[in-house]
């Protein structure tokens, strides 16, 4: 099947009870044994529920992996895999990178002995520099947050080879509608379920998918054990945002280039980030490795923090918040929200100034979203 629809049937399945279309909601906490540890094949929710092992099946199959693991946030699934890396270890991770992450990155330096190396990995001279010495986890965002950098999975997945590090990509912004980094040899996918799979701003979730049965039953037994397990709800809430993705994130990406056709070459336009524009220097690439553009476009605005929170104010349709993927259009202001954290030196040094600005582009009418922003710019 191809994957529109496999984003409908894919772990899926009809009830086999009852007929029902729609996964039910199991919010059992507790499941009947009928001796001491003989059961149906759940003891507690914690460690597994019905609800959630659909989700997670859906998850697995629709990014090629062994299975997949739900969580109750991105930042859940990103600390039970640091869970997996011993202190001392080496993680080589991209420098565009979403705040969150940045932050529990040095979080497990300081209190746990992670070593963490930030490195431009869109550039091949640096990745490969970086993975002259030995690394145990080369991490990957791609497209990056918030500058939309995009890193060449098969050639970051033959660099670490080279070194015997496992290569974690986060597919968050790109999606497996778009991209499928497990057929490009990476190791391990996480995904923020909050953002384009939920898609609907109503949930808060994250995923790991494994691509070998061995890592996925380490990374199982550390779910059970750390315990930042979603609710059967939430479950439920990612698994109707999966059966309209393929249709979202074409929309999306219809959204997205028609905005950033507006911003491209404006004279109050420093650059503007979208990999669908055939000036971004890794068009190539995009088309190469992913199949669509995807729906956030970021820009620099000439005239700083001033001109951001004039064009922010001049916006009836795009929403200022944080998060991003959602059916409604938003917008975020990377330096005092989602990379707050980050300090100032390191944030600028990558690109994060006080005048970009991330447009998460919903699936409103693309002239309506495209309106909005040439009527934002005019407050410039």
């Amino acid at each position: 099947m191809r994957l529109r629809t496999r984003v409908i049937h894919d772990g899926q399945p009809v009830d086999a009870a009852t007929g029902a279309v729609s996964p039910p909601i199991y919010l059992s906490t507790t499941f009947r044994q009928s001796a001491p540890n003989v059961h149906q094949g759940y003891v507690y929710s914690r460690s597994g529920n019905p609800t959630r092992a659909v989700l997670e099946s859906a998850l697995g199959a629709l990014e090629g992996g062994a299975g997949a693991l739900a969580f109750s946030s991105g930042l859940g699934a990103l600390t039970t895999l640091l869970e997996s890396i011993p202190s001392g270890r080496r993680v080589v991770a991209v420098n565009d990178l979403y705040g969150g992450t940045w932050r529990l990155f040095e979080h497990h330096r300081r209190q746990f002995g992670l070593q963490v190396d930030y490195v431009d990995l869109s550039d091949p001279d640096a990745r490969d520099a970086a993975l002259e010495q030995p690394a145990d986890v080369v991490y990957v965002e791609t497209p990056t947050n918030p500058l939309i950098h995009l890193v060449d999975l098969r050639a970051t997945v033959r660099a670490a080879r080279k070194v015997r590090a496992r290569v974690v990509v986060d597919n968050t912004f790109a999606t497996p509608v778009l991209q499928r980094p497990i057929e490009f040899g990476a190791d391990l996918v996480l995904h923020s379920t909050t953002k384009f799979l939920g898609g609907h701003s109503d949930v808060v979730g994250g995923a790991l998918v494994p691509r070998t049965a061995k890592e996925l039953t380490e990374l199982a037994w550390l779910q059970n054990a750390v315990g930042a397990v979603p609710s059967p709800f939430d479950c439920y809430l990612v698994l109707r945002g999966l059966r309209t993705l393929a249709v979202r994130m074409r929309a999306h990406g219809e959204s997205a280039r028609a905005v950033a056709e507006v911003l491209e070459g404006h004279p109050k336009v420093r650059s503007v980030h979208y990999p669908g524009l055939a000036s971004h220097p890794q068009h190539v690439l995009a088309r190469r490795q992913m199949d669509g553009y995807g729906g956030i476009v970021s820009v620099d605005l000439r005239s700083g923090r001033k001109g951001a929170l004039r064009f922010l104010r001049g916006l009836s349709i795009f929403t200022l918040a944080e998060s991003l993927g959602a059916v409604e259009s938003l917008v975020d202001h990377p330096a005092s929200m989602t990379h707050a954290s980050v300090p100032r030196a390191e944030r600028e040094a990558h690109g994060v100034t006080d005048g970009l600005l991330r447009l998460s582009c919903g699936i409103e009418d693309p002239a309506d979203l495209a309106d909005d922003v040439r009527r934002a710019l005019r407050r410039v």
